[in-house]
């Protein structure tokens, strides 16, 4: 994993990007709806992958969800598999019915 990696929202492209020094690493695809942050879709770059960079990306949109005080909405099965693993968001999820 590189040692520069940052998360940041890009609420112009409706999505939060994982930044590995220059290079977009990755990102995590949203929709805003009301209170809701819907998570549609995730990816890393073929070049980014297996060195944990969707862990990373994951837990930096989501901790940013909760800290604007949004619900979470797991659409894409990677974000939904985060959160089945991971305990705390618990409180601040509400589960796509179907």
């Amino acid at each position: 994993m590189t040692d520069e990696t940052r998360v940041v929202d890009n609420p112009d492209e409706d999505r939060y990007e994982l930044w590995a020094g220059e290079k977009l690493a990755g990102f995590a695809q949203y929709d805003l709806r009301g209170d809701l942050t819907v998570f549609t879709h995730t990816e890393i770059d073929d070049a980014f992958s297996g060195q944990g960079l969707g862990k990373v990306l994951a837990s930096g949109a989501l901790d940013d969800v909760v800290a604007k005080g949004r619900t979470i909405v797991p659409v894409c099965p990677f974000i939904a598999g985060y959160l089945k693993k991971h305990p705390g968001y618990e409180d601040h999820v509400r589960w796509p019915k179907g």
